[in-house]
C-alpha cells in the first residue's frame, strides 16, 4: 500500500507545475549567469561559462573546500573549508565558511565556526539562514551569514557528513556516514533533534525533492536508495539501484523534480523517473569516482563531477546519454549553475 501510494504520489509530482515547486528550493540551484565548480583536491573555486564550458577565473582557498550553497538571491556563495583529510581521517580539521561574490568572484570574507571543527555539509534556506554539519563534533550548525556568526549548534548523535533540508526550512535530514544506523531528524524550528529513521547500514548523500515530499538518502552498504516520507518521517520504500555492485554515494533531484540522478564510485550515474520509480533505470559510464551533480537550467543536462580524474561529464538528460566530457581542475567534489 504505501508503495502504491508512494508511486501515485511521485507521478502527481511529476504532472504538475514542478517549475514554481523548484523555485522555491534554494537548495535545488540552477541558472543561466555562470557554472560554479569546487575544486577540493586543487583547493580552488574555479568559475567557467554555462555553455561552453570553458574557465574564466579561479579563487584559490584554504585546505580542501567542500560543498557548496548559493544565496536565494544568487549572490553570493558559501564554501565549507573541511581541511586537510577526508571523513574518518582528517588530522587538520577546519573551522570556516568561506563567503564568495558570485559578480565579483571575489572572497569576501569567512565565518569561523570555532570551536567546531569540519565543516562539510551545507544547506540554505529561504531567509538566507544556514545549516552546517560538522562531522566531528558531530553537530549541526545553524549560521546566520549576515552577522558571520553560529546561531545554535543542534546534537545529531552521529558523525553527520551530509544534510537535507526540507524547501520550507522545518526540518533538516542529517546522513551518518558509517558510525550510526539512522538518519537523524532535525526540527528546525525548535532546534532539537526528534527523530532517528532506521538506516542499517548507515547513509551516504541524501537529497530533498523539490516539493519536499521525500528525502532520499544513499545506502552506504548496499545499491539502494532509502526513500523517507517527511510528513511522518518513515521509509516508505527501499529502491534498488541497478548496475552497481555497491552502495551509492550522492543523490539529486531535477529541479522540476521529475528525475533522480545517483552517482556511484563506480564510475556510473543512475537516471531514474520519478514518476515510475520502479521501472528501469538508465545507467551511463561516466569518470573516476563521480561526486556531484549540477543541473541546467532547461532541465535537458547533468553535468557530473567526476572527483579521481578531474573531469566533469556531461549527460544528455533528454536522450539519457553520455554527451562530452571536459577538463576541470584537479578534482571536483560538487558544482552548481547559477
Amino acid at each position: 500500500m504505501i508503495k502504491q501510494t508512494l508511486v501515485a504520489a511521485l507521478a502527481v509530482m511529476s504532472a504538475a507545475a514542478l517549475v514554481s515547486a523548484a523555485s522555491l528550493d534554494p537548495n535545488n540551484p540552477t541558472g543561466t549567469r555562470g557554472l560554479i565548480l569546487i575544486d577540493k583536491l586543487g583547493s580552488h573555486v574555479r568559475f567557467a561559462d554555462p555553455s561552453s564550458y570553458k574557465e574564466l577565473a579561479s579563487l584559490e582557498l584554504e585546505t580542501a573546500p567542500h560543498d557548496l550553497a548559493i544565496s536565494p538571491d544568487h549572490r553570493a556563495v558559501y564554501i565549507p573549508i573541511y581541511g586537510d583529510g577526508v571523513y574518518g581521517r582528517n588530522p587538520h580539521p577546519g573551522h570556516l565558511i568561506a563567503i564568495v561574490d558570485l559578480n565579483s568572484r571575489q572572497l569576501t570574507g569567512t565565518i569561523d565556526v570555532s570551536p567546531y571543527q569540519a565543516p562539510h555539509g551545507i544547506q540554505i534556506d529561504q531567509k538566507g539562514m544556514l545549516y552546517v554539519t560538522c562531522d566531528l563534533s558531530r553537530k549541526l550548525l545553524v549560521i546566520d551569514p549576515k552577522k558571520r556568526s553560529v546561531e545554535a549548534a543542534i546534537d545529531t548523535e552521529g558523525t553527520g557528513h551530509w544534510v537535507a533540508v526540507l524547501p520550507d526550512g522545518s526540518k533538516a535530514y542529517v546522513a551518518n556516514k558509517n558510525d550510526k544506523p539512522f538518519v537523524t531528524v532535525i526540527d528546525l524550528k525548535t532546534r532539537k533533534l526528534i527523530g532517528r529513521i532506521p538506516a542499517p547500514d548507515g547513509t551516504q548523500g541524501i537529497a530533498a525533492s523539490p516539493d519536499g515530499k521525500w528525502v532520499v538518502a544513499a545506502d552506504n552498504g548496499k545499491p539502494s536508495l532509502i526513500v523517507i516520507q517527511p510528513a511522518d518521517d518513515t521509509v516508505a520504500l527501499n529502491l534498488p539501484l541497478e548496475g552497481n555492485p555497491k552502495g551509492a554515494f550522492k543523490p539529486r533531484f531535477t529541479p522540476d523534480g521529475s528525475k533522480l540522478l545517483v552517482c556511484n564510485l563506480n564510475g556510473t550515474v543512475n537516471i531514474i523517473n520519478v514518476a515510475d520509480p520502479h521501472g528501469k533505470q538508465t545507467v551511463v559510464n561516466v569518470g573516476k569516482d563521480p561526486m556531484g551533480f549540477a543541473i541546467s537550467p532547461d532541465g535537458k543536462t547533468a553535468l557530473v563531477a567526476n572527483h579521481g580524474d578531474g573531469t566533469v561529464s556531461v549527460i544528455d538528460l533528454t536522450e539519457a546519454r553520455l554527451a562530452s566530457s571536459f577538463k576541470a581542475g584537479t578534482g571536483i567534489e560538487t558544482l552548481s549553475y547559477y
